[in-house]
């Protein structure tokens, strides 16, 4: 029987996604060839990603995030920023929010100016794989370095590196960063799941940040870098130790784009 379901759209630095409150249990998470017709940019409303906010004891909100393939993904950092934002739409909080995702809780804050900031997972070690690096930010990511990030063939190459013999089987988020100076990198992504470049990866600027603690050597104690992406800015600030990362911030935009229903079933 078809159904009409309300959604809202979202998007942090171009990174997008389809919004459902899903409160109610309307969609009960195993609908995997819906979500992935719902993210289609012909067939559906468009989106690198679909997210159901739900009921969760002890929480503001549980988030539940799909990647555009339907299947259910690891966290999301942009994902994570827009559906605070979401829940402040909704009623559920006003500035302040404490949530759970697939890593574990996370705190959310909307900022004076509106942007988001998130607390992330801590980053236990950065281990590396020839010349680059491999992480784990909540999603895994695998960060190489280059010399001119807005000439690299995103796609050929973070394909090459998403398929390889290494990391086909579970999939890895392809970075390539650019370390402009001391305080600014430049970072451009391949997306398991999407299994494109997309216009941000929050989970992704998060890693080539902690990332280049190494590449620098920079000395144990509290960083931050303003990293440019394709879809705009964002922010990352951690405390580093030496091999791994605590008190992990992701901060950027998140913005509704529109709202509206669609027929289901």
């Amino acid at each position: 029987m078809a159904t009409e379901l309300t959604f809202l759209k979202y998007q942090g630095a171009g990174n997008d996604f389809v919004m459902v409150d899903n409160r109610g249990g309307l969609l009960k998470g195993n609908e995997h060839t819906l979500y992935e017709k719902l993210c289609h940019r012909r067939y559906g409303i468009g989106a690198d990603g679909l997210i159901l906010l739900q009921e969760k004891a002890g929480y503001d909100f549980e988030m539940k995030y799909y990647n555009a393939d339907g299947n259910e993904s690891t966290m999301c950092g942009n994902g994570g920023r827009c559906v605070v934002m979401f829940a402040k739409e909704l009623g559920l909080i006003q500035n302040a929010a404490t949530f759970l995702a697939i890593d574990g809780p996370h705190q959310g804050n909307i900022l004076p100016d509106d942007t988001v900031s998130i607390q992330m997972a801590d980053v236990q070690t950065v281990s590396t794989d020839k010349e680059a690096y491999v992480l784990n930010t909540g999603s895994p990511h695998y960060v190489q370095q280059v010399s001119k990030v807005g000439e690299v063939d995103v796609f050929e190459k973070g394909k090459a590196v998403r398929y390889s013999a290494t990391y086909q089987a579970q999939g890895i988020n392809v970075n390539f960063l650019e370390v402009t100076d001391k305080k600014h990198l430049k970072v451009r992504t391949y997306e398991r799941g999407v299994e494109d470049e997309t216009y941000a990866c929050g989970t992704g600027v998060t890693a080539c940040a902690i990332a280049t603690s190494k590449i620098l050597g920079l000395k144990a104690g509290k960083h931050a870098f303003e990293i440019e992406t394709l879809g705009g800015n964002l922010g990352v600030s951690y405390t580093w130790d030496g091999s791994g990362a605590t008190d992990v911030w992701l901060t950027g935009p998140a913005v509704k784009v529109f709202e509206g229903q669609i027929t289901v079933g």
